[in-house]
């Protein structure tokens, strides 16, 4: 036993051995075994767990089983866990020192008052391990919500600060000043201010002859105003647009001016405050929310930890954040960040929602501003026009002028308005922050709220700044065309200000829809969205599918109600023709043959009363017609055995004994005449020539009014045996009987001929053998 235990150890540990020189080889191509033989010694490892192995040997299967489960557990799961663990501490090791910062947001500069760059911010907690995995998940996931949360808020801060240092306005500044120095030189020409001061002063001496002299005076003021103005303007269009002392520069640094006073700082500095501001959103954000998500409150209430905080943040160590704590007396700080918990994870969540938010109020405000001083461009541009050659001419022209000129002022409030916006929200969010006494995460959800909220004031201030810009463009233009400023108090519209002053009065969304209705229902508009008509209706595209599928099978529609056509006339012409001889198709006999014929020709069953109508029956005679078939056909024999005219007969003949006092009556006799008609049309007659046993025919004509006496005089066997000439005799005879009993009693509808025809009907109806062992009948071959 114990050589061949010694077999089996000297085998394992040769296999073991390899593997061991294979793992050895791929960890020392990778660096591995020289960053890491203080911590982990492999070989001790491997040799450990070939002893196991051996061990196992001689136990039973389930315990063998149960440690193999453990072993590939933990060659799945703790041993790349332990690797990974010991290669990040040696990193962070080799590392420490040295600041982590965020490249993506370093070059933002955005610092918080303490001068900590957020790019700098790191969450101090403990990183877990082979034995404690669940930490190094939650680690995992809260250090991905972190950098998430870090990256919004900082986007966020600098945003704010770039919208309102004008940065961003220097990048194009230059390019914007020579475009606007090459247009003022391609417009502003003598030739060009000759023809529009000729054409101001046709409409000075229009106003003269007509006796407006207010309206001259007005013209030839405004004349000599633009050409007094313009020239400075002309020399410099953008200058106080794009200087640092121009109207959008002296309308932020008002703004920031009210916004310090605000926040308690009687001399500010715009430079400077915005970076205040910016330091003040970072503490507010991101320094205190940090900290109560990191360690449970905020720990800059003391000033100790506040200062060894900032110093570890700046170290990019986490582990002397944490420590820094322990060392500044707050060991709450230190557990929290010594043990990890899964609530920190839906903190980080709350606070990624909250940062969303303020990213969009922050997106929101810096697109109003810059979009204000874009809008002073523009008009800056226009305005070149205007004091080059508009401004001479009365009307629409010197609106544009005023309206340009009235702009470039109300951009300047606005970025005034939108400051002291932003400085009143900061000092509320400030004083919240410093009234709620570490209550950081209550205030982060109603700050939030609040955002939503600025955002839809900020909306309704910047709407209301247009009305208001509109309204005092309007009261201008209206001074300079006359002097009608009285008109303007009641709704009046100067020339030029008709759409905005439409808008402005609450009308513009009925316009708006007006004009979406005319490009939707424009043929361009159908021919741009490839042939679809009313593109912006709903299904549109669905219906243009179904017109070109209309378009397509078009022809083959108009040939099948060609056919259709052709075919009604077809049917007119049938029913005219089988009612001819029976007396038209007036007369109850004459419809029902008609109709007899289209049932022939295989007419639909809806089609007939049309068809019928169509070709000169009356509406009584076609419904009682159709209503005496039905009833034939409902009561009719289904017996395979049976002969079916006779069948159709007898059910014809049966349904008059059941109409006798209908109204219909008529109608029932013509269908019995009908049915009689064909039955005897379609009964075989003999053969001229052949031979007939007349003796035979004598015995059944004394017998047929009965059918007990028709069996017992006759037998299965004489029927049988009687030529086949002898039958079709007796068929034939019985066949016109009768139709002349039907038809008498349709000429004169008395008992007597109604009581012959009902004996007809039993006499063809005990000659009808639908018992095969009744021998053949008449109608036999």
């Amino acid at each position: 036993m114990s050589s061949k235990w010694d077999e089996d150890s000297h085998a394992h540990l040769l296999r073991g051995g390899e593997i061991r020189r294979v793992v050895m080889i791929h960890l020392d191509s990778a660096g591995f075994r020289r960053r890491h033989t203080s911590r982990i010694d492999l070989n001790q490892i491997f040799d450990e767990l070939i002893r196991l192995r051996l061990r196992l040997a001689d136990v039973g299967p389930w315990p063998r089983r149960a440690v193999w489960l453990a072993l590939i557990l933990l060659a799945l799961f703790v041993f790349p866990g332990a690797v990974g663990a010991v290669a990040t501490a040696q990193q962070q090791a080799a590392s420490a020192g040295s600041a982590s910062e965020v490249d993506g947001l370093s070059w933002m500069n955005i610092k918080d008052s303490s001068g900590v760059p957020l790019a700098n911010y790191l969450f101090a907690s403990d990183h877990g391990g082979p034995l404690n995995p669940g930490a190094t998940i939650v680690w995992a996931v809260v250090g991905l919500e972190f950098i998430g949360y870090l990256a919004i808020v900082t986007t966020a801060i600098w945003l704010i600060g770039y919208a309102l240092s004008f940065r961003w306005l220097d990048m194009f500044s230059s390019a914007l000043r020579g475009v606007a120095d090459a247009l003022t030189g391609q417009v502003a020409t003598p030739l060009v201010l000759v023809t529009a001061a000729a054409i101001g002063a046709f409409f000075v001496a229009w106003f003269i002859v007509r006796g407006y002299h207010a309206k001259a005076a007005m013209q030839v003021v405004t004349m000599v105003g633009v050409a007094i103005v313009g020239p400075v303007f002309l020399a410099e269009p953008l200058e106080d647009v794009l200087s640092s002392h121009g109207l959008l520069a002296q309308g932020r640094d008002l703004g920031i001016s009210v916004a310090a006073g605000l926040n308690g700082n009687g001399n500010p500095n715009p430079n400077q405050l915005v970076a205040t501001m910016q330091g003040n959103l970072a503490d507010n954000f991101a320094r205190r929310p940090l900290q109560v998500w990191n360690f449970g409150h905020v720990v800059d209430e003391r000033p100790a930890c506040r200062s060894v905080w900032s110093a570890g943040v700046l170290s990019g160590d986490d582990d002397r954040v944490k420590n820094g704590m322990k060392a500044c007396g707050d060991a709450a700080a230190h557990a929290k960040a010594a043990n990890p918990s899964m609530g920190q994870i839906g903190t980080g969540l709350m606070l990624l929602v909250c940062g969303g938010i303020l990213l969009l109020f922050a997106a929101y405000l810096g697109i109003k501003v810059i979009k204000a001083a874009l809008d002073t461009i523009y008009h800056g541009f226009m305005s070149i026009f205007g004091f080059a050659a508009g401004g001479f001419v009365y009307g629409p022209s010197q609106t544009f002028l005023v309206r340009n000129i009235v702009d470039s002022f109300i951009a300047a409030a606005r970025m005034t308005a939108y400051t002291i916006f932003l400085g009143v929200y900061l000092l509320f969010m400030g004083n919240l922050f410093q009234q709620a006494r570490g209550q950081v995460m209550a205030v982060i959800v109603i700050a939030g709220a609040v955002e939503i909220i600025a955002i839809s004031q900020l909306k309704r201030l910047s709407h209301s700044l247009t009305s208001g810009n509109d309204w005092i463009a309007n009261r201008f233009a209206l001074a300079v065309q006359g002097g009608q400023v009285k008109s303007a108090s009641s709704g009046g519209a100067a020339l030029g200000m008709g759409t905005s002053h439409a808008a402005s009065s609450g009308r513009g969304l009925v316009t708006g829809l007006a004009a979406l209705n005319t490009i939707n229902s424009s043929p361009a508009a159908a021919w741009l969205a490839a042939g679809t008509t009313n593109p912006l209706n709903p299904q549109a595209r669905g219906r243009r599918r179904i017109d070109l599928a209309n378009v397509e099978i078009a022809p083959m529609r108009r040939e099948s109600h060609i056919w259709g056509q052709l075919a009604r006339t077809n049917w007119r012409v049938l029913a005219v023709d089988a009612a001819a001889g029976f007396g038209g198709m007036r007369t109850e006999l004459g419809v029902a043959n008609a109709l007899k014929r289209l049932e022939d020709s295989k007419i639909p069953d809806a089609q007939l009363p049309s068809a019928l109508i169509s070709a000169g029956g009356s509406r009584e005679h076609v419904s009682n017609a159709i209503r005496a078939l039905s009833t034939q056909k409902s009561t009719t024999s289904q017996s395979q055995n049976s002969f079916k005219p006779l069948q159709k007969a007898v059910a014809a003949a049966r349904a008059v004994e059941n109409h006798v006092d209908d109204p219909a009556r008529r109608a029932f006799a013509a269908q019995a005449v009908i049915a009689a008609n064909s039955f005897a049309r379609n009964t075989s007659a003999p053969p001229p020539g052949a031979p007939i046993d007349h003796r035979f025919i004598e015995t059944v004509e004394r017998n047929w009014h009965s059918d007990r006496a028709l069996r017992t005089a006759i037998t299965p066997d004489e029927w049988n045996g009687v030529g086949r000439a002898t039958r079709w005799e007796i068929g034939q005879r019985v066949a016109r009987m009768h139709r002349d009993a039907t038809q008498a009693y349709h000429a004169d509808q008395s008992e007597l001929n109604r009581a012959r025809l009902m004996e007809s009907t039993r006499r063809i109806s005990n000659l009808d053998h639908m018992d095969p062992g009744g021998g053949l009948d008449p109608w036999d071959a």
